[in-house]
């Protein structure tokens, strides 16, 4: 089964773990502001515990450029 061209360009950010994060993050905390009718202090855990494992992908992405020497592999020769 082909899956037409459109669908693929709407698709393909959700290969990043930090957009997919980021879209779970959202809607778990609209989910709980919705849904549970908790306080805004949940709210804003959910978005901060959310935002942390964002910037922990984000550091993890940017050290595995870097090797044992410390040396940057990205665009070094």
């Amino acid at each position: 089964m082909k899956i037409p061209g459109w669908l693929q360009t709407c698709v393909a950010p959700l290969q990043s773990r930090k957009v997919r994060t980021a879209l779970v993050t959202v809607l778990a905390a609209y989910a709980a502001q919705v849904g549970l009718g908790v306080s805004e202090d949940v709210i804003y855990t959910i978005l901060g515990v959310g935002v942390s494992l964002i910037l922990g992908i984000a550091h993890e992405d940017a050290g595995r450029a870097v090797g044992a020497e410390g040396k940057s592999m990205v665009g070094d020769k």
